[in-house]
């Protein structure tokens, strides 16, 4: 069988860029990273957390007597910390993944 692409074999030109990595897309000079992305979420669902407490807060205290307002903020927190929680099980998930690949 023939390699007309040159992917196959070690001698192709394909390849060879390939395993010299010119490939690899370098990192925008702007764009933020992972770590940053995942710290401003974290912020996020602080913020959405605190003000859900604020609200039952008020609530209970009596100083806001629509419970709808509560709700929708608890929820919104809620909604928030469970996706957070899926991005943080998907990592390691990726990250055991990771630990098992031989080198």
């Amino acid at each position: 069988m023939t390699d007309p692409v040159g992917l196959i074999g070690n001698s192709g030109a394909l390849n060879r860029e390939f395993l010299q990595g010119p490939n690899l897309v370098p990192p925008k000079a702007g764009g933020a990273n992972f770590a940053d992305m995942l710290q401003d979420q974290l912020n996020t669902v602080n913020e959405l957390q605190r003000d859900a407490k604020e609200a039952i807060e008020d609530f209970m205290t009596g100083r806001r007597n629509d419970v709808e307002s509560v709700m929708i903020a608890t929820e919104k927190a809620d909604t928030a910390f469970r996706l957070l929680l899926q991005v943080r099980n998907k990592v390691m998930a990726a990250y055991d993944e990771l630990k098992q690949i031989r080198v």
